[in-house]
C-alpha cells in the first residue's frame, strides 16, 4: 500500500529508518548496501550496524573526489552505470539519492539495481521530479546556472522520462515492485533562491497546475517481491 502521508522526518532519517527497520528484521546477517549515486551526499548513517557498503556514480572529476573522500564505503566502482559491477540478487538495500534523474538510460540503470536486489530487498530513491514546475524551469536554465546551481546542491539532472514521481510509479507497475511509501517534498524549491521560486509558481498557475508547483522531488520506499516467481527482472 502507497503511504502519501507527510513522514515526520526528512527523506535521509526516513531512508535510515528504514533501513534499520530491515536490519532488525534480519538480525543476524550482514546487511549488503548499493550506495547508487555515492559521488555526491552521504549514506544511510549505519556505521554501528553490520552492513557492507558498495557504492556506484559516474566516473566525474567531482564526484570522484567525493567518493574517494567517504569513509562508510567498504568499495566503490565509479563508470557508466550501465556496466559498472552490479552482482545480480546480491544487495539487501539500494539506496539511490538524487541520482535516478542526473543519468542518461535512467531506466537501464534502474533495471540493473532491482536485479542486483536481493528478493525481498528496499529499494529507497530519492529524485527530481521532472513533472513538475521545478523540474520544467530546471530543465530550461542555461547550462552555466545548472551547473552553478550544482556545486550547492546535487549535480545537475538530465531528466529521462521515469525521472517524475508518474514515472516511477509507471515503472514499479511494470517490474512488478511495491511502492510501500512515497512522500513528496519540496525541499530544492525552497533552496532554489527567490527568482527560481517565483517562476515556478508563474509556471504553476500559468499550466493551472498541469506542472505541480508545491513539490519539487519526491522520496519512495520501494520493494522487490519476495515470490522468485514474481514480474520482476
Amino acid at each position: 500500500m502507497t503511504d502519501l502521508r507527510t513522514p515526520p522526518v526528512n527523506d535521509g532519517d526516513l531512508f535510515s529508518a528504514r533501513a534499520r527497520q530491515y536490519a532488525l528484521e534480519h538480525r543476524g546477517q550482514t546487511i549488503e548496501i548499493l550506495e547508487a549515486g555515492c559521488g555526491w551526499g552521504h549514506g544511510l548513517g549505519l556505521t554501528d550496524l553490520d552492513c557492507q557498503v558498495t557504492g556506484v556514480d559516474m566516473d566525474l572529476p567531482a564526484l570522484r573526489a567525493h567518493a574517494e573522500a567517504r569513509t562508510d564505503l567498504h568499495a566503490r566502482h565509479l563508470g557508466d552505470l550501465r556496466t559498472v559491477p552490479m552482482p545480480p540478487r546480491t544487495f539487501d538495500i539500494v539506496h539511490a539519492p538524487y541520482l535516478i534523474e542526473r543519468v542518461p538510460h535512467a531506466e537501464l540503470v534502474l533495471d540493473r539495481f532491482v536485479a542486483a536486489l536481493k528478493p525481498g530487498g528496499l529499494l529507497l530513491v530519492r529524485l527530481r521530479d521532472r513533472s513538475t514546475a521545478y523540474g520544467l524551469v530546471d530543465r530550461l536554465l542555461p547550462a552555466r546556472e545548472r551547473r552553478a546551481r550544482g556545486a550547492g546542491g546535487p549535480p545537475p539532472a538530465v531528466y529521462d522520462e521515469v525521472a517524475s514521481r508518474k514515472g516511477m510509479q509507471w515503472y514499479c507497475m511494470m517490474r512488478g515492485l511495491t511502492i510501500a511509501e512515497e512522500h513528496p517534498s519540496a525541499h530544492m524549491l525552497a533552496t532554489a533562491g527567490p527568482a527560481v521560486a517565483a517562476l515556478c509558481r508563474l509556471v504553476a498557475a500559468v499550466g493551472r497546475d498541469r506542472l505541480p508547483g508545491g513539490h519539487s522531488e519526491v522520496a519512495l520506499v520501494i520493494r522487490k517481491p519476495e515470490n522468485r516467481f514474481a514480474r520482476v527482472i
